[in-house]
Parts: structure tokens; sequence; C-alpha cells
């Protein structure tokens, strides 16, 4: 079925309004105003993990070699694997992620190594972005890299929220929880983040391998509890075991740890804001922050959104935040696809209505390669087309196969790694008749 000229129209802005959020959060933006200077005989170790970690090192080796330093600077970063880009100084390595491997735990144990042998004329620069608790994954004593990955799985099959699962990842690992600080012996380090969580807590922010936690072990084992996973064996004792509590606020090993947010999910908002409110929309911003079930709150934000067009507002419903999937069937997808899919259903095919939801990191779950989608687009006739393809959007959703609901008929968002991530994109637009 052909779009109409409107909905074409409304397809460009909504993609408009998604590649401006990335675009106001792109290391090649937001990074150079936050680097140090090098003193005289200063030299920098660059040490980092997350998805959008590729392009800040891109981002940091340029702004030296602007200032002619570009020998002063070594190091490596982790990123996901695909999420790779050329560079000239720093290593880039590519790792597992959403659930780490081998490569995510050799990583974690450089950057350990690396920051215990600084010399005394280094400063150590952290770059941390969205995905770096499985990039870097260092194992306590007697905990496996089997152990953690059938952990994470548990964990991301759960529902349960980006925070729990990192107050668990925290307390199973040699590098978070201010354990990489810890380890450059109170050397000046300076963390760069762009931050993927809500609240922007620097200790969720891949898991706060520089700063302190305020979370315990027993909270770790109260997550577990609460969303009834049963660890392996290894795990229970590990997080039973005083040895591998993380450091607290006020820890000396922190002293000279300083840590900065270079990008926001808030910031993006506010860009994709602007260029709503140019286009005749008035925005309406729900959050940077919103959790729950994806599915749940896209029916939600239905009601909302049929709300407004009854009121005949023309306004664009911006949100962000990190929804969850509580995995019960076979299917393939996302939060963001699935929270599309709920969307679709709460409205029903309601007339002026239509929406984007997709995850700023360019990938939104599914098999974990770099060309999964981004997330989906919504229109009118988004249940219609369904119905002409013979999908039954309902038993597709309960089977958690958002992802070939939308292929069908070219609704996905597809773009591959933005090479950055300040979580996920949302925007409803109505148009009054």
């Amino acid at each position: 079925m052909a779009h109409s000229a409107d909905q074409t129209d409304r397809r460009a802005l909504l993609l408009d309004l998604y590649r401006e959020a990335v675009r106001v959060a792109h290391p090649a933006t937001c990074v150079p105003p936050h680097l140090p200077a090098l003193g005289d005989g200063e030299n920098l170790l660059v040490l980092g993990a997350g998805k959008a970690d590729a392009a800040m090192a891109v981002a940091v080796e340029e702004h030296y070699d602007r200032l002619g330093q570009l020998g002063r600077i070594t190091g490596f970063v982790t990123t996901r694997h695909g999420f790779g880009l050329p560079t000239r100084r720093l290593e880039i390595v590519e790792a597992g992620h959403p659930v780490p491997d081998a490569a995510s735990a050799a990583a974690a144990d450089r950057a350990l190594a690396l920051a215990r042998a600084v010399g005394p004329r280094a400063t150590i620069l952290v770059l941390l972005s969205g995905g770096a608790s499985a990039l870097w994954s260092a194992p306590v004593d007697g905990v496996t890299a089997a152990d953690k990955q059938a952990l994470t799985k548990q964990l991301l099959r759960s529902g349960a929220p980006i925070g729990d699962i990192n107050t668990v990842r925290r307390h199973l690992s040699r590098i978070k929880g201010g354990r990489l600080a810890q380890a450059a012996g109170g050397a000046h380090m300076l963390t760069l983040a762009i931050s993927d969580v809500p609240r922007d807590e620097p200790q969720a922010i891949g898991s706060g391998p520089t700063v302190a936690d305020p979370t315990s072990l027993a909270d770790a084992r109260a997550v577990l509890a609460k969303y009834r996973i049963t660890p392996p064996a290894a795990i229970a004792r590990a997080l039973d075991d005083t040895a591998n509590e993380t450091l607290k606020p006020g820890a000396a090993q922190l002293a000279k740890a300083r840590f900065e947010i270079v990008a926001r999910p808030q910031a993006s908002l506010d860009a994709a804001a602007v260029m709503a409110r140019k286009a005749g929309y008035q925005p309406v911003l729900l959050g940077d922050s919103l959790e729950g079930e994806a599915r749940e709150i896209g029916h939600a934000h239905a009601q909302l959104a049929l709300a407004a067009h009854q009121r005949r507002e023309r306004v664009a419903i911006l949100s962000g935040g990190e929804f969850t999937v509580t995995v019960t069937g076979h299917g393939a997808g996302g939060p963001n696809q699935e929270y599309a899919l709920g969307l679709a259903l709460g409205l029903d095919g309601a007339a002026g209505i239509t929406a984007l939801a997709a995850d700023t990191d360019g990938i939104d779950g599914g098999s974990g390669a770099a060309t999964d989608p981004a997330g989906a687009l919504v229109f009118p006739d988004t249940l219609k087309r369904a119905r002409l393809c013979h999908m039954d959007a309902g038993d597709m959703l309960s089977n958690n196969d958002s992802t070939a609901f939308f292929r069908a008929f070219g609704d996905l968002v597809t773009c591959g790694p933005t090479q950055t991530n300040v979580n996920d994109f949302r925007v409803i637009l109505v148009d009054p008749n």
C-alpha cells in the first residue's frame, strides 16, 4: 500500500527529529570542549569502553592532533562488535554486547593493568559511554565468564531496569564500582561520559568504574530476589563475600578522580523539540528518564496522543529513557519496537497520529548484530497494512516478534551504529484533522 504525501512528509520529519537528537550527542560535538590541557612533559593515557567510544577516541585524536600533541597520547578503547572506526594513535578493540564475551574480559584486564602501571607524569583519561558494563567484564575471583554470561541473559529477560542490572554487575566485577580508579593508585584521572541512564547517575553509566557506588552487596542480592532469579552457585557465593563490596562515597582512592558528563539524553530531547517547534508543533516533553515495560508504556502514550487529538492540539510528544521487555515469546525485537507496536495497538488506526521510537545508538536489541534495526515507525494505517499482510499485531506482540511485524511493510528504522548513545528517543506527532 502506497503512502500518502502527508504520510511521506511525516516520515521524513520523524527521521529528521531522530537524526537531530543523535547529532547533538555525537562525540565530535560534545567531547572536545571537555578535553584537558597537557602540561609540559605530561602524557595522556586513554582508556575507555562503550558503544560511543570509537567516535570518542577519534574526537580525542583530532583534538590533540590540532594542538600538535598527538604523539603524547596512548591507550585503547573498547566498543561493541561492528562499531569500530579507523584511528591513528588509539587502538579500537571490539567486544561482546549486551552479553560479554572473552574479548570483554581481556579488555577489562588490560585496562586495569595499564592503570596500575601509569607513570607519575601521566593523566588517565577515561572515555565512558553506554554499553561499557558488558564491554568491560572482569569477573571477581571464583566467578567465570560463563557464570556472568548466564546471569546477564537471565537479567535481560527478566524485565529488570538497567539500574537494577548494573547494581548486580558492579558487585561481580574487578573494574566496576570505582575499582578502575582504585587500580590507578591515586593518579590523576578524568572521566568524560556520555550518559545513557535515567537521571544521569554516574555510578550507573558503565556501572561506574571510576566513581563511588552507593549500593551494596545486599542491594545486589535483593535485585535477584525481586526478579526471582536463581544465579549460578559461584555468583551467589560472590554476592555474599564482603571482599566484593564496591568503593563508597568518600573513599580515599577516588580523591583525584574527576567525572564529567559531556552529553545527556535531555539535551537531545531539547534539540528535537526546537526542530519540532519550527515545523509547527508544540513540544510536550514527558522526560528523559522514563522506565517501564515497553508495550505498556506504548499503550499509555497512545492515550495521551488520542486525548491531544481530541482537543485538536498540534503537538510533538517527546520522551527518553530506557524501557524493558519481559521476554515470554520466541520472536525478535527490542524495547523501541515493542513500544511502537504497543502504541499502534493503542491508537487503533486513529487518523493524524504518527510516531517514531528508536535507540540513539542505532541498535534496538535483537540479535546483537550491528545490522539490527534502531526502532520502528507508526502510522495511521499500520494495523490496516498488517491485516493486508495477514498479520495479527496482538499475537505478534505476545510473541515478542516486533521486528518481523514492522519489517513486513518497511517501517523499521535501520541506520546502523550512530557512534553515540543517549538512550531511547521517542516522538509522537499529533495533527488534528
